[in-house]
């Protein structure tokens, strides 16, 4: 157990065996012997291995263990093995957390994620759209904007993870299971609108999987259910009207703060719809490769999502006499002096 955690924060970490017995003080072939537990680290040691990986000493002995399953990942074709691993790693010592949490309770207060829509074989990209209106409609969410969507998919028992791991840019999303609950990760690295586009896409994987005609290419329909999830057609043509001979930039960026979806996702759920044709959404969008906006879309960018429900239920668990306060602090994965602070509301816990 010790040796697998040992390799886990490891990998997470970006740490070769040489590398981390150098900061640590061992050699590589050392490190080896721990993580094949053909060795057991002494205590010095073990909190030396917890500083150099950043974790703390009471991770090596968390007895829940979880793997996951029916991984998905929508990934950039340049996103490397090394970096997939790190996600992982992380993505399971989050989930581990929550699942040591969610075995506590008597009665978890958060139900699995059961939604099967009753809809016909989805043919078209077109019939992509009735789908997302029904999601909305059964869950009562109305046509307005969805001010978080995090908060959203955990109250339907969807998993959302916020992995830290850095580069971003290389990583365009995760979904997979564990023990048959549906996870979904995004990166803390990215823009709300990013953020909230991944979450909506990977929200139609769960629904449209199984449901889509073989002529109807997934990806394809879980984009443009992303689009018609965040943005209804009712909400477009009330701010663009039902047909354009041009859009103004700043109208996109408007519907961007609105709808939480980025002014490019935007400017393609207008050619969708047909408010504007195909050709001058490619002009436009040499106009933003001109400005750069393709990388990097102008102005003040839609703010991120977080996640607060983990430690929402561990405060509650502690009020309800669930959790001790050292248990707590190991979940949350700070000292039992912060978290004295931070239930008595005082300053910043440090």
């Amino acid at each position: 157990m010790i040796g697998e955690r040992i390799k886990r924060a490891r990998t997470a970490a970006g740490l070769s065996m040489q590398a981390l017995g150098d900061i640590v003080g061992i050699s590589a072939n050392m490190v080896k012997k721990y993580e094949h537990n053909q060795s057991m680290p002494s205590s010095g040691v073990l909190l030396k291995l917890a500083a150099a990986l950043s974790v703390r000493s009471e991770y090596f002995f968390r007895p829940a263990q979880v793997t996951l399953g029916e991984v998905e990942y929508r990934k950039k074709a340049s996103a490397p093995a090394k970096l997939l691993k790190k996600i992982e790693s992380d993505v399971i010592d989050q989930a581990e957390r929550w699942l040591a949490l969610k075995n506590v309770w008597p009665n978890f207060p958060i139900s699995d994620f059961d939604y099967h829509p009753d809809i016909p074989v989805v043919s078209s990209l077109a019939a992509v759209e009735h789908v997302a209106a029904k999601v909305r409609s059964d869950w009562q969410l109305g046509m307005n904007p969805l001010p978080d969507l995090i908060d959203l998919l955990e109250s339907k028992g969807i998993l959302v993870i916020v992995s830290n791991v850095p580069q971003a840019d290389k990583f365009d999303g995760l979904e997979a299971k564990i023990s048959g609950q549906p996870i979904i990760v995004v990166s803390a690295h990215w823009p709300g609108c990013r953020q909230r586009f991944t979450l909506a896409h990977e929200l139609g994987h769960l629904i449209l999987h199984g449901r889509l005609d073989d002529s109807v290419d997934e990806e394809m329909a879980c984009n443009r259910f992303a689009s018609a999830f965040l943005l209804p057609d009712i909400g477009l043509y009330q701010h663009l009207g039902e047909q354009r001979s041009n859009i103004d930039a700043k109208e996109l960026y408007f519907l961007k703060h609105e709808y939480g979806l980025s002014m490019a996702a935007c400017l393609y759920r207008s050619a969708d719809l047909g408010v504007i044709t195909q050709e001058k959404k490619r002009q436009i969008f040499i106009q933003f490769s001109q400005n750069g906006w393709r990388k990097q879309e102008p102005g003040k960018p839609y703010p991120q999502e977080q996640t607060l429900l983990f430690e929402q239920l561990v405060y509650r668990a502690l009020a309800e006499g669930i959790l001790s306060e050292s248990k707590a602090a190991e979940l949350l994965q700070i000292s039992v002096m912060a978290l004295h602070k931070q239930r008595q509301m005082l300053a910043e816990a440090v």
